[in-house]
């Protein structure tokens, strides 16, 4: 990331400190702390038995650690501290805090197997993360529309992803919490495990521009979408994501048409 803290100051007692830090440097960090408390109390309510509110405190641990990096990119106070406490808490909210929640809820039920599906998942997200830092920093060295897709899902999506079965119970559709559907559960788990590794190539929508005739019906229709979030969270939510799982195989339509229009070759295992 960018400009580091402005200088250590050696002393007696230690070893350096950080000195002479601006508040504009604390705040982007202060959002990633609160970011992995809103994750960690969400593990602590699913142990409490209270589902729904576990659930809710994962989402808003997923949407703080998503404004971290642009607060800090907005006040132009990046630093490499910030960019470790930012993968700290990708990895707790995002793998750690669904996976250990759903298991709380609903895979403990499938025994060692369904324990077995979180593991996976929770390391999954971990090898994502750091996937996705390596190709960061290599970015330079890749063709400028590639930096258009992600390579495999992203891990908020994944945390959102792995979650379904918890949705679907919230709608009050008559499901029970049984062995079969743990089991069911667990196969699902592992498959959102495996999209976050694969190279599936994931249009990012960095490069979106909104016309200026179209940006106000576009402003509604974010506000619309966050007053269902709010009035119909469950309902939203599983719509969201049976959306984005039609979405992603036309995104690898829409990628493999693109790197044949570059004239680039793209082997099967680049989008499978």
């Amino acid at each position: 990331m960018g400009a580091p803290f402005k200088k250590f100051e050696a002393h007696a007692s230690g070893g350096p400190r950080i000195r002479e830090i601006p508040m504009r440097m604390v705040l982007p960090n202060l959002v990633t702390v609160l970011a992995i408390c809103a994750g960690l109390s969400g593990i602590r309510f699913a142990f409490e038995d209270r589902f729904e509110t576990a659930v809710v405190m994962v989402l808003l641990a997923a949407f703080l650690d998503g404004i971290d990096g642009r607060l800090a990119r907005m006040l132009k106070a990046t630093s490499k501290f910030g960019a470790q406490m930012d993968s700290l808490a990708d990895i707790v909210n995002f793998g750690v805090a669904p996976a250990l929640v759903l298991y709380a809820f609903l895979l403990d039920r499938a025994g060692s197997p369904g324990w077995i599906a979180a593991l996976l998942f929770a390391i999954a997200c971990g090898l994502r993360l750091a996937r996705f830092n390596v190709l960061d920093d290599e970015k330079a060295e890749r063709p400028l529309w590639q930096s258009e897709y992600f390579v495999g899902v992203p891990a908020p999506a994944g945390a959102v992803l792995v979650m379904l079965p918890l949705y679907l119970f919230f709608l009050r559709l008559g499901l029970e919490p049984s062995r079969p559907v743990a089991f069911v559960a667990t196969g699902f788990t592992v498959l959102v495990a495996f999209l976050l590794v694969s190279r599936l190539p994931v249009y990012s929508g960095k490069s979106i521009k909104i016309p200026g005739d179209r940006v106000l019906p576009v402003i509604l229709a974010v506000v619309l979408y966050i007053l269902l979030l709010m009035t119909y969270p469950w309902y939203t939510l599983t719509a969201s994501v049976a959306g984005y799982l039609i979405f992603l195989p036309f995104s690898v339509r829409a990628y493999s048409k693109r790197a044949k229009l570059e004239g680039e070759k793209v082997p099967p295992s680049d989008i499978g």
